[in-house]
């Protein structure tokens, strides 16, 4: 493919790319008034997010497996589809659990856009040339990180949070229309075996453990018959997967991409930057929201520093990978940077001075903009042609299990401290909360009385330190790993090199 020809089809790429994005970063800011009027609590608040990241991460493997075996095309529209869907069903949500449903619909679109762009660009682009075009899709999650946000902030402000979910299916249909006319690829004339009884484990497997990291401690204790269960069960599930997968013909994910040491590694650096990338978008905004004070829309504003960070180093680093051919300077610096953002972050509380919670959201930023888009870049780099969809894939699954893991257990972590806080607040004041009020609970900061106010502000302040403390370990282990990466120059074809490539049936008709 021409440069024009890639940049046509890239085009319709990222927008579905920043429809994905825009589904979570767009309710950000609109998540404490959301929780409120439905009348949920902290664990509903964390679920709203945490139910999109499940059924996500469920479904990524899924999604990957498929594009090595049908039209990547039709994947990416039907994803765009089932987005959509997900989206009408959440504008009209009754109920917080009705809301959760909705956002799950929403994941399993996600999944889909977000593994196959990768896939997608790895099909046309060689892995040389990819550091340019990874610099764009960088530039995308930045745009959507800032802008939804921002987008999410002012229609709550007026028109109210239930819009926020309607304002990404005129994008979704673009998308589908540019995807349509301009996105022409080979088309495999492989016989289609999916491995959907594995696929099935693998999503059982998943969803018990987060189901139970993200309600231990709240819906039941830890050391509980329901923790026992849930646990065994999901173990169970998993294992059975394991057994499945050694011995499928087509495995959801096969397990020979682990035997490659960069593989291996990478998988588990995508996984704690999970942690650290989603804890940071998610509960940065409850913060500045609840601790802070802000309205949604001011809020939204101050993601601009971290995603500008992010923004810029994401699109220097695929530069300077391009032309020069080495790429694991760039894991290793920025896992450095993000491990000091995370640390510098574990200092705040309600009183910082927003310069320097800016300030450290930006250093956040440029690490994880430095990172995260290298790490598929190494995968694709290091796995041949007929196991790009799964590889690629399998590397943002684990960060989606990583995030999804994240919200779950930060959520419970900021949940219990603040109840703690407000607990411990309260009774040195001698006031009691309002009726209806939990100590977990994510009120509306501006129908308190003073007293009570201030002691929920520095209660959610002194707790989202406390969140990112808890995120530190994380990212040093991520820092870890990518210090044993081996560094191998890059290819400069998309096909595997003749010696290993085994693809004999790529059909001469195209998408």
């Amino acid at each position: 493919m021409t440069h024009r020809e890639i940049l046509e089809a890239l085009s319709g790429l990222l927008l579905a790319l920043f429809v994905a994005m825009l589904s979570s970063t767009v309710v950000t800011n609109a998540l404490p008034r959301m929780v409120s009027d439905l009348g949920g609590t902290e664990s509903g608040y964390t679920w709203v997010v945490v139910a999109t990241m499940l059924t996500m991460t469920a479904t990524t493997p899924i999604w990957g497996k498929l594009a090595d075996l049908v039209s990547k095309k039709l994947l990416v529209q039907s994803a765009l589809v089932i987005y959509a869907l997900g989206s009408i069903a959440a504008g009209f949500a009754h109920s917080m659990g009705f809301l959760i449903g909705a956002r799950a619909i929403q994941g399993i679109g996600v999944g889909g856009l977000t593994a196959l762009v990768q896939v997608v660009i790895a099909t046309m682009v060689s892995p040389r040339e990819r550091g340019r075009y990874n610099g764009y899709i960088g530039a995308v999650f930045a745009l959507a990180t800032v802008s939804g946000p921002l987008i999410g902030g002012l229609i709550v402000d007026t028109a109210g949070w239930r819009w926020c979910f309607g304002v990404g299916i005129p994008v979704a249909v673009l998308a589908f229309v540019v995807l349509q006319k301009t996105l022409h690829l080979p088309l495999l004339t492989r016989e289609v075996k999916v491995d959907y009884v594995g696929a099935a484990l693998i999503a059982a497997g998943v969803s018990g453990l987060l189901v139970w990291v993200s309600m231990a401690g709240t819906a039941f204790t830890w050391t509980s018959a329901t923790s026992i269960i849930l646990v065994a069960l999901s173990l169970a599930f998993l294992a059975a997967a394991l057994l499945v997968e050694l011995h499928v013909q087509e495995p959801i994910i096969p397990l020979r991409l682990f035997g490659d040491r960069t593989t291996s590694l990478s998988v588990f650096a995508s996984a704690m930057i999970g942690v650290a990338m989603f804890g940071a978008t998610v509960f940065t905004s409850q913060y500045f929201q609840v601790a802070r004070g802000m309205t949604p829309t001011h809020a939204g504003l101050m993601s601009i520093t971290m995603v500008g960070g992010l923004m810029v180093s994401s699109m220097i680093s695929g530069r300077l990978i391009t032309t020069t051919g080495r790429w694991k300077r760039f894991l290793v610096s920025g896992m450095a940077l993000s491990i000091a953002g995370v640390a510098l972050l574990a200092t705040i509380d309600a009183h910082t001075s927003l310069l320097e919670v800016g300030a450290f959201m930006a250093i956040l930023g440029v690490g994880i903009g430095a990172s995260m888009q290298n790490l598929v870049l190494a995968v694709q780099n290091s796995v041949s042609l007929n196991d790009l969809g799964a590889a690629s894939s399998l590397v943002s699954f684990s960060r989606s299990l990583g995030g999804s893991i994240g919200i779950s257990a930060l959520g419970a972590v900021l949940g219990h401290r603040v109840h703690d806080n407000v607990t411990a607040g309260l009774s040195d004041i001698g006031v009691k909360l309002p009726p209806g009020t939990a100590a977990n609970s994510v009120p509306d900061m501006g129908s308190l009385p003073e007293p009570i106010r201030v002691v929920f502000e520095n209660a959610f302040g002194e707790a989202t330190g406390h969140l990112f403390l808890t995120a530190v370990p994380f990212a040093i282990l991520a820092f870890v790993a990518v210090l044993f990466i081996r560094e191998v120059p890059l290819r400069t074809t998309v096909e595997d090199d003749p010696e290993s490539n085994t693809e004999s049936n790529l059909a001469t008709t195209v998408e």
